[in-house]
């Protein structure tokens, strides 16, 4: 798929009351899904001036007060240090001091997140500060241009390393890794964007002199506004946001920093919800499901747990062909692809075990391989994929910098101790919210009366009535709520009065 000419890319940007969701469609189907709620929203890219609270020499790495409910964590080796040099100018690989001779308990400490709490896990840092710029990435501690892998041609790496090299005073501190945005970019633009993150930089120094540890000093742009400045790329042709306010604000944001993204935004106004549209909604609960079905009639089973993702493959009803082995053999080619597309649309990370259907023909063991790391190639996120081992199973690693749409959507299931998920109350919500305007669409009723769990119920009445206030005064009539002790977690109704 990845090497498709015409590829065509849209992005859909639904936005409710504290949560925003964005969709990924290559050639009209749904590849990606990011979703972002104020009550917690991710941390990557945020600095702060943290609080060395406690130093294990044993593991070489130190638990840091950010202000978090859980103490964030730093290792050795996320501790920057300069870079030697030898005479000739050349870079020397310098030895890792330990930690207990860098930090000291008490001291305060500039960190950065590079990978969100997971789980029982608390954030992970750097003290190598980044910033990123719609075309660079500005590294204050450096001082070197770098430029992404995904820039391919040695001649073309070298121009941007040169142009940049001119663009950047030699007595200005810091350095620059060229992002795949610059790959066609202006001299202009270029200097808009070192300009940008240069004050971005002074103005975290000058909140860093006057704040007490632990502080937030920057905090990353919204759900929306990382999306114009991250996953739009080359092949994207559309960007549709379903509310006018927040259209209103995003052109405003593309105007000032990526200019060339907006002609591509659209503002939806149409009587069917956007996700509803595009066939969004039914994607997102099939991929809450264990089992995803193949056009052939065989099937996957997904199961995750916090040490690995695990896929099987079955035949199930498909007997399509002349032969067990040609029918093994189709039905992997096509998991290969769908297994491909589902760890993107479900955030899949960390160690994933792939069980293909077993292959005695080693050709085919070879053109399954093929297919899927073919199927791969449209994943922006870094992974590693290995052959078939002796038990016939592929293993891979997809880097996990978010949790998955399981964890965000989803809770461990009380009623059957944890060997199950279900919507969490504020999931429930926010569906009840939108479910809501929908049903205003509809039909034109007095009232709109809210049937559900009390867990639901309070949400809606206290942390999340402004949401609800904001719906009622949006479809212009009034909403009451109603608790059912013996609805399930899931269960609700919206009665027309």
């Amino acid at each position: 798929m990845a090497d498709t000419p015409f590829m065509t890319e849209s992005i859909l940007i639904n936005f409710a009351p504290r949560e925003t969701r964005v969709a990924i469609l290559a050639q009209g189907v749904v590849q990606e899904i990011h979703i972002e709620r104020l009550a917690n929203r991710g941390l990557v890219g945020n600095i702060y001036l943290g609080h060395v609270n406690r130093i294990l020499p044993g593991m070489q790495s130190a638990f840091i007060d950010i202000g978090l409910e859980r103490a964030a964590f730093l290792h050795v080796v996320d501790i920057w240090q300069a870079r030697e040099r030898n005479e000739y100018g050349r870079e020397v690989k310098a030895e890792i001091c330990p930690i207990e001779r860098k930090l000291s308990e008490g001291q305060s400490l500039l960190v950065q997140v590079i990978k969100d709490p997971l789980g029982s896990k608390g954030a992970r840092l750097s003290t190598q500060i980044s910033l990123a710029g719609r075309m660079l990435v500005y590294l204050p501690q450096e001082k070197h241009i770098g430029i992404s892998q995904r820039i391919e041609g040695e001649a073309g790496r070298e121009s941007l390393r040169a142009r940049l090299t001119a663009l950047v005073p030699e007595d200005e501190e810091g350095g620059f890794i060229v992002r795949t945005m610059a790959e066609n970019a202006s001299d202009e633009e270029l200097t808009n964007d070192i300009a940008y993150l240069r004050k971005l930089w002074r103005d975290i120094r000058e909140r860093a002199k006057t704040a007490g540890a632990p502080s937030a000093l920057y905090c990353e742009l919204s759900l929306a506004q990382r999306v114009l400045r991250d996953l739009v790329n080359s092949d994207t042709t559309r960007i549709i946001s379903d509310s006018a306010e927040d259209y209103a604000q995003l052109c405003g944001f593309a105007q000032e920093y990526t200019p060339a993204v907006l002609p591509l935004l659209e503002a939806y106004a149409g009587p069917r919800p956007l996700f509803d549209l595009y066939g969004v909604e039914d994607e997102i609960e099939k991929a809450l499901e264990r089992r995803v079905d193949l056009k052939s009639g065989g099937y996957l089973i997904l199961d995750q747990n916090e040490a690995m993702t695990t896929i099987d493959v079955n035949t199930g009803g498909f007997v399509g062909v002349r032969n067990f082995d040609d029918t093994i053999f189709k039905t992997n080619l096509e998991a290969a692809q769908a297994i491909a597309r589902q760890l993107r649309l479900r955030n899949l990370g960390g160690i994933i075990v792939i069980d293909f259907i077993d292959m005695d023909n080693v050709e085919h063991r070879n053109a399954v391989l093929a297919e899927f790391s073919k199927a791969l190639s449209g994943d922006h996120t870094r992974m590693t994929v290995n052959g078939f081992t002796a038990l016939g199973l592929v293993e891979m690693t997809r880097k996990r910098t978010r949790e998955s749409l399981a964890h965000v959507l989803c809770e461990a299931c009380a009623a059957c101790g944890g060997r199950g998920e279900v919507k969490t109350a504020r999931t429930m919500a926010y569906e009840i919210l939108r479910e809501l305007l929908r049903e205003a669409r509809q039909f034109n009723a007095r009232e709109y009366r809210v049937l559900a769990r009390p867990a639901i119920i309070d949400l809606l009445q206290e942390e999340e009535s402004p949401a609800l206030a904001l719906v009622s005064d949006e479809i212009g009539k009034p909403i009451s709520l109603q608790a059912e002790a013996s609805y399930a977690t899931e269960q609700y109704d919206i009665v027309l009065m």
